[in-house]
């Protein structure tokens, strides 16, 4: 039997973003956390992630979900975020382009002026995309994320090259952030294979340590990516700053990272380098951008946590049918770095 899927393709701020509604998929759980870890254990549903994450359908760094039931009434949908080494507990990037996609498709119901909120229960929690549209077209996609909070500053790392100094922050998933000039690098696309090989190197080194655990869900622990910057100072616009994460297991995200910047917004706030509604510009490694800011969080919150908003826009790149021949001797495809 040949597995057929059928997909809608985006990128948001040059990070592709593959979404898989098929209601004929079958996905146990009560909740979306529920659901990412069976989908795990799920043959077919692992067979299906991988043929669309690896090569001659996808590639190393690709990146996608399943649509899944929400948790309740309270939300539009689900999404089991996924990329070639498995999935994630948060995307904010998959959060803007599921925003667009609702509407286009019209899962979701807007408009044609104003701003529609798109409600999206995911493994961290619930998210909601803040979509505008201004003459029927979509101009902008806000993703505001569960609330975002530091873990550990300057927490000692040793790597090959010696010892640097991280700050850890969680926003849906955890972040080790460290400043590129300390690993004797900048954030450019020439550097992108060391950049690479530190953050990998990084994550590794803390994964199994006391600032990888989340206290209320082990299910969320584990150092998802590190954040290598450049801080470029202030400007008119907003504090800019230029980033590469590195996540899984040496990815590379193309676009600033939007559970990423939310990260970086908790510790900025920490630093009091942000007050509430200040502009952070997050630039990425091939210089798109992303606008976010920070709204307080009441109190019963993690300290130091803050409800991110991240900005940014998905633009569909195409509409696919994949298929798996059983016969095929690549199979679910191949990784080439």
């Amino acid at each position: 039997m040949i597995d057929v899927v059928e997909t809608t393709d985006y990128h948001t701020a040059g990070e592709p973003f593959r979404i898989v509604a098929d209601s004929a998929l079958s996905f146990d759980g009560a909740t979306v956390a529920d659901k990412r870890v069976r989908a795990q254990r799920s043959e077919s549903l692992e067979r299906i992630r991988t043929m669309l994450c690896r090569e001659p359908r996808g590639h190393a760094d690709m990146y996608g979900c399943f649509v899944v039931e929400p948790d309740d009434e309270g939300a539009d949908f689900g999404a089991l975020f996924w990329h070639n080494d498995g999935y994630s507990t948060a995307c904010g990037h998959g959060t803007i382009a599921l925003g667009a996609w609702a509407l286009q498709t019209g899962r979701v119901l807007a408009e044609p002026d104003g701003v529609r909120s798109v409600t999206i229960d995911v493994p961290s929690g619930r998210v909601e995309a803040r979509v505008t549209r201004v003459g029927g077209a979509t101009t902008a996609i806000a993703f505001a994320n569960v609330p975002s909070y530091p873990v550990a500053r300057s927490h000692d790392v040793h790597l090959a090259r010696g010892q640097v100094t991280v700050d850890v922050a969680f926003a849906g998933a955890l972040y080790a952030c460290v400043a590129a000039s300390s690993l004797g690098l900048r954030v450019t696309p020439d550097n992108v294979g060391d950049l690479r090989v530190l953050g990998r190197e990084i994550k590794w080194a803390l994964n199994d340590t006391a600032v990888a655990h989340h206290a209320l869900d082990p299910r969320l622990g584990g150092i998802y990516g590190t954040i290598i910057y450049d801080d470029l100072g202030a400007t008119p616009d907003g504090l800019h700053q230029r980033n590469v994460t590195v996540f899984a297991d040496g990815r590379i995200d193309r676009s600033p990272c939007g559970s990423g910047t939310a990260a970086r917004l908790a510790l900025l706030a920490q630093d009091g380098r942000l007050a509430p509604g200040d502009v952070l510009i997050h630039e990425s490694i091939i210089g798109t951008q992303f606008r976010a800011w920070y709204e307080s969080v009441d109190g019963g919150q993690p300290q130091g946590a803050v409800t991110a908003i991240v900005e940014g826009m998905a633009h569909q790149t195409g509409r696919a049918t994949f298929s798996l021949d059983p016969a095929d001797p690549l199979g679910a495809g191949f990784i080439l770095p």
